[in-house]
């Protein structure tokens, strides 16, 4: 092992405390190790390659079109339709209508071209312009993943990127990082919100590492098979299909490796209604919305609510990252 490598194996569970309980991300099934090995060989060269790469333009235009992931398919069911997935959009930085976004991240905010940066506890700091990150990462597939918002409304959204986990092993975190920070643009030239003292920009949020680790958390570039649109958070945008959608951040600028738990900005701002952790649980109410059932968006005046999901339908890849949590407290 290459000093200021992790050993998952070895660090201590942030969950449970013990420094000899594997993390889940350590348990890897045969297969996903030796997929593992193949991406390390194959992103060695990428990265040797990626010194040579001119910083270029077409935000996030490397690996279009794409492919669908077979595994993030959802048999039976519907995806929303594009017009209301880009037009119904919570983006703060441009208003707090839901039509807003659209309107007004499109008149003269550029994201191209746009540099994200990797720091913090880590042995391989880096700067990328985004398309250079995909190439270096493999390229794109595409997923299909519920998102629901703390707002009660859902949608079926077919994400195009790349599992959050590239971007970990990328960065080589170092023993004593626990969590990430995710941290947005500011850019108040633009962004009237942002002149405003209204919230503490720019957005913030985080995850724990192993939450980072699991196969589901994804960094999108795209959206049905195109470059993510400015009111979706382009040019790249983290997706957690199992939380609520805040914890989304989009239109990243900084990824930090972190031993703290980072402050984030609805959990500063409201923490009695934001929780850190923001899992989809309908036995868990927002104080000012229920979330038992939700409203699916694209899918007509009179189709009624649906039932809410614990952890949005995605139990099965993540209810081990919560083993012995108190669910309602940790919320």
């Amino acid at each position: 092992m290459r000093s200021g490598q992790t050993n998952y194996a070895l660090q201590r569970n942030p969950i449970s405390g013990h420094s000899w309980e594997l993390l889940d991300c350590a348990v890897t099934p045969e297969a996903q190790y030796l997929r593992r090995r193949e991406f390390l060989r194959v992103f060695g060269l990428g990265l040797a390659a990626s010194a040579f790469l001119p910083v270029t333009g077409g935000i996030t235009s490397a690996g279009f079109p794409d492919s669908l992931n077979p595994l993030f398919k959802l048999d039976g069911v519907k995806l929303t339709p594009e017009d209301s997935v880009t037009s119904y959009n919570n983006f703060y930085e441009w208003g707090l209508g839901k039509d807003q976004p659209k309107k007004f991240a499109n008149q003269g905010w550029k994201t191209d071209p746009w540099t994200i940066e990797i720091g913090g506890l880590c042995a391989n700091p880096s700067k990328f312009n985004v398309n250079d990150l995909l190439k270096v990462v493999g390229g794109i597939e595409r997923r299909n993943y519920r998102h629901r918002c703390v707002e009660a409304w859902s949608m079926v959204i077919p994400w195009d990127g790349f599992p959050l986990a590239k971007l970990v092993m990328l960065a080589q975190p170092k023993p004593d990082a626990r969590y990430i920070r995710f941290t947005s643009f500011f850019d108040p030239a633009h962004s009237a919100a942002q002149r405003s003292n209204d919230l503490p920009w720019p957005y913030t949020e985080g995850l724990t590492l192993p939450e980072a680790m699991n196969e589901l958390a994804f960094l999108a570039t795209g959206l049905y098979g195109k470059p993510l649109r400015n009111q979706n958070g382009a040019p790249i945008r983290l997706v957690v299909p199992w939380k609520y959608g805040f914890k989304g951040a989009k239109s990243i600028v900084k990824i930090e490796f972190v031993a703290e738990r980072p402050k984030t900005l609805w959990s500063e701002m409201a923490p009695n209604e934001y929780g850190f952790y923001a899992n989809v649980n309908p036995e868990v109410d927002h104080p000012r919305w229920s979330q038992k059932s939700e409203r699916v968006i694209g899918a007509g005046f009179f189709s009624g609510k649906q039932p809410t999901l614990m952890f949005n339908g995605y139990g099965k890849e993540v209810t081990a990252l919560y083993a012995g949590m108190d669910l309602r407290k940790n919320f």
